[in-house]
């Protein structure tokens, strides 16, 4: 029973996040064999100001947006 936990930077689209969800599926039944009944995925969008990497944060590198 994989439970795939994704945290991801704001601002993809509906479309997007859903293509993800569908992807991580995929990957969990091709890679171990799960069914995807028994697959859980869930996707956590963190806000650009409160991801940082190397003292900078997404928004501040993105210029402020």
């Amino acid at each position: 029973m994989p439970l795939i936990d994704v945290s991801i930077a704001q601002g993809r689209t509906p479309e997007q996040l859903r293509s993800l969800i569908s992807a991580l599926h995929r990957a969990a039944e091709e890679s171990v064999g799960a069914l995807p009944e028994n697959t859980t995925v869930i996707i956590r969008e963190v806000s650009t100001e409160l991801w940082s990497k190397a003292d900078q944060t997404i928004a501040e590198r993105n210029g402020g947006r």
